[in-house]
């Protein structure tokens, strides 16, 4: 309440429910100072995570300002009836299937009968949807027109309009709001406690600087919302608090997808009422079976396979591993078949060979460093890794036979075939050090923090069923644990090629001396790893592994402090040292090798394909346009600390991301219109958009 004036009316300025002065004028200066530590990315991994304790302590005196002034949420339970109902009285048909609580994933569709696969069971009009077109045609479509940030970032504006649209009591899409979660599982509402089970993690540097672009959005918007005075006073949200943007944010990022304009070629992002209660199917089922039917102007979902009555319905993000999952849709598969998580390697500039083997992979479209994937599975190598670790280890004579000799081309090929090797000392020398790499940063998941919540059972580690854990920090515990498998699995992988290479070479030396003619290729290599035999690998062997491996076992001898920091601050130091600033920065952004986009089929239909790219796209701080071209990678403009520096950083960064972005794994997809792509799967209908059931990322916990 604001201060009374003698004759007991409110002060100008001030309004009856809304922040008094002292508040806003506190806010306003707290914003001020997040602006200016949010323009720039955090530090490396040895100072990001100081650099995210300054800002996160920021926030939380903005949070502590600010109580009493956060938006209520409504009760989600009680208002699904009302919520059905409104749905099918605006043309949602919805005969097949209906909302239900269940014990896996909360509330869901169940089905209502048998529905086969490829059966249409649910079909949702435009018109009920929330789209950044709606979002111009609202009071907040003046502000668009004047913000240079909100017209480059389309995401970031569905989320304002979602608030807006919550702060209206008369709004059309009031009984949608009113189901919305009031919270999410999502790092944006971990603890620091929580987010310190992370540390170690490939994903927490993605987390943290996610933390810290909705912070910068938050502020930026918080300061332009108090200059637009006619915006202001028309637009509905009159308490602009971090919580309810935080919500906004995480609704979209959870829920947005990408549907046809209607107006040429361009796209809305859109949050789809009734079909975003659908929950996530894991598995490698490779199907996307949502679409846009451009004729009938209706979003239509078909069942990827046969469900019995009373079974709940689910429906395929998409192909995400966890550290997608649960920055985009808030929970962890522990065996997700999708799964995999990055490696960050790079060629030193100190080593001698440096150019050479900056030029080979230059020739093979890589960069000399860059992140790499592990994947889930029994070869989690790709091709990409394998050659980059071959160039990485050959000496001259074999680098020079790739760039300039006569079979050069036909030899730079066969860097990515397991099935052809360089010479038994570079495959040797690859696989150890991928082997001593693995053991290296299996030491960050060790520790006593981590180890007191992991239990052995036959063999296998699994999360401990623990009464002190949080639901966030057990998905943070459960998300280090599969990342662990996966260095693990490939650590294994590694020991065993180095058994079969030697192996086979030394079948090449016998059938040499006996004279019988030598394979081009041996079937044992074939990205098969072969079980490790009784003797292993002789000492010669590992001797001939070169300066790769003195260097790994440099590496190892680090690896004896049982001190995560310590550690995480050398292999920081290390990756510093030998990768170059730009060419990581430009790589870091880049977490994962999955990228959906629309496909236009012979009939003329675009599936609905989700776009971990577009989640990214705010957050990896690239403009929108070269998210798209580079590897589907959205990215939003960044905000920096002056009205026009503040356009020019948006343009740089983006406010909204999977760092910055809003939508992430379950959030946004941007449905493309390739006349030659085809997504694997989908049966498409004549005139259908890509809609993008992977944007569409619910959390399985809850939807």
């Amino acid at each position: 309440m604001g201060k009374r004036t003698r004759k007991g009316k409110l002060a100008v300025g001030d309004v009856e429910g809304s922040m008094p002065r002292s508040v806003r004028r506190d806010t306003l200066e707290l914003v001020g100072i997040l602006l200016e530590k949010c323009s720039y990315p955090f530090g490396n991994r040895s100072k990001e995570w100081e650099d995210f304790l300054e800002v996160h302590a920021i926030v939380e005196k903005l949070r502590t300002k600010q109580q009493g002034f956060v938006l209520s949420h409504a009760d989600r339970e009680a208002n699904m009836e009302g919520f059905s109902a409104w749905v099918k009285e605006h043309g949602v048909v919805t005969d097949a299937v209906s909302i239900d609580k269940f014990d896996e994933g909360g509330f869901g569709l169940k089905a209502n009968k048998d529905i086969k696969m490829s059966e249409l069971f649910l079909s949702i009009p435009r018109k009920v949807m929330m789209t950044t077109r709606t979002a111009e045609l609202s009071v907040l479509g003046s502000v668009v027109k004047e913000d240079r940030i909100l017209q480059a970032m389309p995401n970031v504006v569905l989320a304002l309009h979602l608030l807006c649209e919550k702060c209206n009591p008369e709004s059309f899409w009031s009984p949608y709001i009113k189901i919305l979660p009031d919270h999410y599982t999502t790092p944006l509402y971990f603890s620091v406690d929580e987010l310190q089970l992370l540390r170690g993690s490939p994903a927490c540097s993605t987390i943290l600087n996610q933390f810290r672009n909705i912070a910068r959005q938050y502020a930026y918007f918080f300061k332009l919302f108090q200059g637009f005075t006619d915006a202001k006073t028309k637009l509905p949200i009159k308490n602009f608090c971090y919580d309810d943007y935080r919500w906004a944010v995480a609704t979209v990022m959870t829920r947005q997808n990408q549907i046809p304009s209607g107006a040429g070629e361009q796209s809305d992002m859109a949050l789809i009422p009734y079909w975003d209660m659908c929950n996530h199917c894991n598995g490698r089922i490779g199907m996307i079976t949502t679409n846009f039917n451009v004729e009938k102007d209706c979003s239509e979902c078909f069942s990827l396979r046969d469900f019995s009555k009373d079974d709940q319905v689910f429906i395929f993000y998409g192909p995400r591993c966890n550290s997608e999952l649960l920055n985009h849709s808030g929970f962890v598969y522990a065996d997700n078949s999708c799964d995999r998580m990055t490696l960050q390697l790079g060629i030193s500039r100190d080593d001698p060979l440096y150019s050479m083997k900056a030029e080979l992979m230059a020739r093979m479209s890589m960069m000399s460093s860059r992140l790499f994937n592990l994947h889930h599975g029994p070869v989690p190598v790709d091709s990409e890794l394998l050659s980059y670790l071959r160039i990485f280890s050959m000496d001259q004579e074999s680098l020079a036979e790739r760039l300039t000799g006569e079979n050069a081309q036909e030899l730079m090929v066969k860097l990515r075939d397991f099935e052809s090797f360089v010479d038994l000392k570079t495959e040797l020398k690859a696989w150890s050090f991928l082997e001593t790499r693995m053991a290296l940063l299996l030491k960050l998941y060790e520790t006593a923090t981590f180890m007191k919540y992991i239990t052995v059972e036959d063999g296998t580690e699994k999360l401990l069923p623990s009464q002190d854990l949080t639901e966030c920090a057990r998905l943070c515990v459960l998300l280090r644990l599969c990342e662990k498998r996966l260095l693990q699995s490939t650590m294994k992988f590694a020991r065993d090629q180095k058994t079969n290479v030697t192996e086979v070479f030394r079948r090449r030396e016998e059938d040499a001396k006996l004279g019988t003619p030598v394979q081009e290729s041996e079937p044992e290599a074939a990205g098969k790893a072969m079980e490790p035999t009784l003797n292993g690998i002789g000492d010669a062997d590992v001797e001939s592994v070169g300066d790769s491996e003195d260097f790994c076992k440099d590496d190892e001898a680090r690896c004896t402090t049982n001190e995560a920091d310590s550690l995480l601050t050398s292999l920081e130091n290390e990756l510093e040292r030998d990768v170059h600033s730009e060419e990581t920065s430009s790589t870091l952004k880049v977490q994962s090798d999955v990228h959906s986009c629309g496909a236009k089929c012979s009939t003329g239909e675009v599936h609905l394909v989700t776009s971990l790219e577009k989640e990214r796209e705010v957050d990896s701080g690239e403009t929108v346009a070269n998210a798209c071209k580079e590897d589907a990678v959205k990215c939003t403009k960044d905000v920096a600390a002056t009205s026009e520096s503040e356009s020019d950083a948006g343009a740089r960064e983006g406010v909204l991301t999977s760092e910055d972005k809003l939508g992430g794994g379950d959030g946004a997809t941007e449905a493309t219109t390739a006349p030659d792509s085809r997504v694997k799967g989908v049966v498409n209908e004549k005139n259908s958009h890509n809609c993008c059931a992977e944007n569409k990322a619910i959390a399985n916990r809850e939807c």
